[in-house]
């Protein structure tokens, strides 16, 4: 049995033999690329290029709107046919850049650093910084801040999130096979901005063989170690994965770097190595196309920009059609209502499957069966939680310390009664977060 887990979670099933064996295939873009200026936590980017203007593959169209923000570069090369609001997978309309394909991809000079072992730690955070680089697993923090804490001497381990707990998602597990020696370039290259830093490579126990390989790969490096994880969700949650791999603790009030501790996962990590190494933009990613609805579960690398129309199209689209399509996994990630949007940063997946079963699932009364404290990893109480979100109790939902909540959606999945527990709780740390905002 593997060695390092947590208190809670739980056993879904995972779907994941449906794309885990097939090479990632790379994909050409469209003729219309959108760009979204927020793929990211923080201010939104600011268009650095007009309505008619030529573009390269690699070049920044729009620039970080502060500290914490990011840059955009263009996968294509093109015309700009518009900069102006486009929905996005959430549904909202976002100011975008909208670049006409010329398929030529003709590209920038990229300037790598000649040798990132000599280079400077403040070299390196705006080698990633200008790379645009963000967290790629799906919460987009801006990984030159992230990489940035006030007092960096005190970092003692840097984390590769390498774990995929998130069913029926393989980008990672591709990317460990088949890219290992970025993966693990890119993760020392991370630990060189830190004088104290040890690197683990954490990876849940259901992939054997990438434990093999970076455990060979990394054989005779005493600063790395590869950690196998007990196979469980939600494993690859930050808090959770911290204390599973140190026995360190982290609450709401913290960032991993108060108990001496950087998480990234395996994506954010390969592009730092391209930014630092080759020089290179963020500007593709791997994207899980998978689900019971889909001709040729696989990855795919993919232009990001590109539409999800296409990239289901390029799968050979539906056998089936859908009743519920997913962007992400099916425990975080959420419905969309159409497959005309762009692809971002922080795409992770497409997930179509033939029956919605969430929604056929009529929710009764809590019985107070205790299920949902029993896998919660926050270790709180979602089902009073639940109950004081339902009322506008924010003084309850505060007092049971709601804010700890990860909203991994554990306590949905084990409710004998059906409730849709994470979404009502969901909403009211929406709703705190917001006032601590304004405040």
């Amino acid at each position: 049995m593997a060695k390092y887990t947590f208190v809670g979670g739980i056993h879904p099933f995972d779907g994941k033999k449906l794309s885990k064996d097939k090479p990632i295939t790379s994909l050409k873009a469209g003729k219309e690329l959108v760009y979204p200026l927020s793929q990211h936590i923080g201010a939104p980017a600011k268009a650095v290029v007009a309505k008619g203007d030529r573009v390269l593959v690699g070049q920044m169209i729009a620039e970080a709107g502060g500290f914490v923000s990011a840059p955009v570069h263009a996968s294509v090369s093109g015309t700009v046919k518009a900069i102006e609001p486009r929905r996005t997978v959430t549904g909202d309309k976002v100011m975008s850049i909208i670049v006409e394909n010329d398929e030529q991809y003709e590209q920038v000079e990229y300037h790598p650093i000649p040798d990132w072992t000599k280079a400077t730690a403040d070299e390196i955070r705006a080698a990633i910084r200008d790379a645009g680089v963000v967290g790629m697993g799906g919460a987009g923090f801006p990984n030159h801040v992230k990489l940035s804490p006030k007092e960096p001497e005190k970092i003692e381990y840097i984390i590769a999130n390498c774990a995929e707990c998130e069913p029926y998602l393989t980008s990672d597990y591709r990317r460990m096979l088949e890219e290992p020696d970025k993966l693990i370039e890119g993760l020392r290259i991370i630990m060189s901005l830190f004088p104290h830093a040890h690197g683990i490579l954490a990876v849940e126990d259901n992939k054997p063989d990438c434990i093999r390989l970076l455990k060979e790969k990394t054989k005779g490096d005493p600063s790395i170690d590869v950690r196998p994880l007990q196979t469980k969700y939600p494993q690859g949650a930050e808090r959770a994965l911290i204390f599973a791999t140190t026995g360190r603790s982290i609450n709401s009030t913290m960032l991993p770097a108060d108990a001496g501790c950087i998480v990234d996962n395996v994506d954010t990590i390969v592009a730092v190595y391209h930014a630092v190494v080759e020089g290179r933009p963020l500007i593709e990613r791997i994207v899980t196309v998978t689900g019971d609805a889909v001709k040729d579960p696989r990855n795919f690398k993919i232009p990001i920009g590109m539409s999800y129309a296409e990239l289901l199209e390029a799968d050979g689209g539906f056998v089936k059609e859908p009743e519920k399509i997913i962007c992400g996994g099916p425990m975080m990630g959420f419905a969309m209502y159409g497959l005309d949007v762009p692809t971002t940063k922080t795409s992770t997946a497409l997930l179509a499957m033939t029956h919605d079963e969430v929604s056929a699932q009529e929710p009764s009364a809590c019985i107070r069966c205790g299920r949902c404290v029993e896998v919660c990893p926050g270790h709180v109480m979602p089902y009073k939680l639940s109950i004081c979100a339902e009322h506008g109790d924010e003084e309850g939902f505060l007092k049971y310390n709601g804010m700890e909540c990860c909203e991994c959606g554990c306590c949905s999945f084990v409710c004998p009664a059906k409730r849709q527990l994470t979404q009502s709780i969901k909403s009211m740390r929406k709703l705190q977060l917001a006032k601590r905002k304004k405040k």
